[in-house]
């Protein structure tokens, strides 16, 4: 099992910048892809980032691509999110997860998810 949980949500100005962490435990961090997702009010849950198990490769989703970062610590076992730009589009809960396969960008590669963390982006 691998429990993550996820932080930095909160309540931000169109254009500003907010940081999500997750910090995973109950196995090793490394053997794990990681990647983010989120689900806005009547939408469902979509693919946001994703990185593989060393780092070395990330994926966005177009929505985000060029304001989103995603990258990891395998020492402090957590993955973060660094979202620039922000708009009203990007309100949303946002969940890490975890998968074994080589990369993340569907629900179905995510084996654990966290409960979430609440993105507000006012106009």
């Amino acid at each position: 099992q691998v429990q993550l949980v996820e932080s930095g949500g909160g309540l931000v100005q169109a254009g500003g910048s907010l940081r999500l962490s997750c910090a995973a435990s109950g196995r090793t961090f490394a053997d794990y892809a990681m990647g983010w997702f989120r689900q806005a009010p009547g939408k469902e849950r979509e693919f946001v980032a994703g990185i593989s198990r060393s780092g070395g490769n990330r994926y966005y989703a177009d929505s985000v691509k060029g304001r989103f970062t995603i990258y990891r610590s395998n020492t402090q076992n957590t993955v973060y999110l660094q979202m620039n730009s922000l708009n009203s589009e990007d309100t949303a809960v946002y969940y890490c997860a975890a998968g074994r396969g080589a990369v993340i960008s569907r629900e179905n590669d995510s084996a654990y998810w966290g409960p979430g963390t609440q993105v507000t982006v006012s106009s």
